[in-house]
């Protein structure tokens, strides 16, 4: 095919195709920094080694399996986490074979479509929803792993810790086709507080909570396989506890604007990670000298945890958001119709959930696209 031809195909289906400069991306885009990636890739490897703990990471930050077979092949993953039953679904379809949905699956349907797959395993946290699995495991023939969750200062879902956990615990062994295999104890609130001491506080509670309810299990008989926890902003604290034995993190390989003000008791940011995932954009408009206007808005990007903010490029700043527009401040009239930037969003999960594809980028070339596999799969 002609080349111009070629390059005219690009945007019906893709942003981009591999050996494109990174200029020539249409925009707005959903972009990787390989390198950046893969460093961040090896630094929670080696962490996890190093604490002698398994990494489970979270895939509903990505939702592709392409990244998730990266996790499990090169970057430590023993399988991964997913939040909803048919991100896991398609995972599996992917060729994703070890699986935690790390919450609570309570629709009859739901839990029907659990039991066709391969090693998944979910959380419960009350008495009706371990008889509801029990009863789709032995309906279908097979047999469903358990965790049970316990409410450690989120304050979203979990039984109680200690005595209430260990009850339940004791129905899912005592229960036809499930297996109790441990405890899920995140605490997912404390991954976003930017103090290391408050942190470090607040993740302390958590692990004493779960000492606690484990040590019990213990004396119950009951074994745990599996404690699981942790997140890009604590996974240090959990990891050298000597409670955790499995992580959960899944931010820390593309990193965002809100985790860049997390900080480790050095002043560093947490983990020591890079920026790895930018929304590309363009300026559309110049209205006036100090003021640019680009093509990623509200549907571009997640705003939850803040506005974008510009990498690379000091002297301008994205300002506000509207729909389909980004307002960007420019008191030196430094940008140009055109001008390529790239965005750290403030909220890199949903933000991915908003594309079809990843463009991974290497020294300013495209060398890959990635589709977002389970982008839109909330059921």
């Amino acid at each position: 095919m002609d080349q111009r031809i070629a390059a005219l195909e690009v945007g019906y289906d893709v942003p981009a195709a591999v050996g494109m400069d990174i200029s020539e991306i249409q925009t707005p885009a959903l972009i990787v920094d390989l390198d950046a990636f893969e460093r961040n890739c090896a630094r929670m490897k080696e962490a996890i080694e190093r604490m002698g703990v398994r990494l489970r990471p979270h895939a509903k930050t990505h939702k592709s399996a392409d990244i998730a077979r990266y996790q499990i092949e090169h970057g430590g993953g023993c399988g991964v986490c997913c939040q909803k039953v048919s991100e896991a679904e398609a995972l599996a379809r992917a060729g994703i074979r070890d699986i935690l949905v790390s919450n609570e699956v309570r629709d009859p349907l739901k839990i029907e479509r659990l039991a066709r797959h391969a090693r998944i395993i979910v959380c419960a946290d009350d008495a009706t929803g371990v008889e509801a699995l029990s009863a789709a495991a032995v309906r279908h023939g097979v047999t469903i792993e358990v965790l049970v969750e316990i409410e450690c200062g989120a304050r979203r879902c979990g039984v109680a810790a200690g005595a209430p956990a260990v009850d339940l615990a004791r129905r899912v062994a005592a229960a036809q086709n499930l297996i109790f295999s441990g405890l899920q104890a995140y605490q997912g609130a404390a991954q976003h507080i930017a103090d290391a001491a408050e942190r470090g506080a607040a993740i302390g509670i958590a692990i004493e909570q779960t000492r606690q309810t484990v040590r019990l299990l213990g004396v119950a008989g009951l074994d745990c396989a599996i404690i699981g926890g942790a997140g890009t902003g604590s996974f240090e604290i959990e990891g050298n506890s000597g409670v955790y034995n499995e992580l959960q993190c899944g931010s820390y390989i593309f990193m965002d604007a809100d985790y860049g003000r997390i900080r480790d008791a050095g002043g560093g940011v947490v983990g020591g990670f890079e920026n790895a995932l930018f929304v590309l954009t363009a300026v559309m408009s110049k209205p006036e000298p100090d003021r640019a206007v680009c093509d990623a808005g509200l549907k571009a990007l997640a705003v939850d945890s803040g506005l974008p903010v510009i990498f690379d490029r000091p002297g301008v700043r994205y300002a506000a958001a509207n729909d389909e527009h980004g307002k960007i401040e420019d008191p030196d009239n430094l940008l140009a119709i055109n001008d390529r930037l790239k965005l750290v969003p403030g909220h890199c999960d949903p933000t991915c959930n908003l594309y079809d594809w990843y463009v991974g980028v290497r020294g300013g070339k495209v060398e890959t696209l990635w589709p977002v596999t389970a982008r839109g799969k909330l059921y």
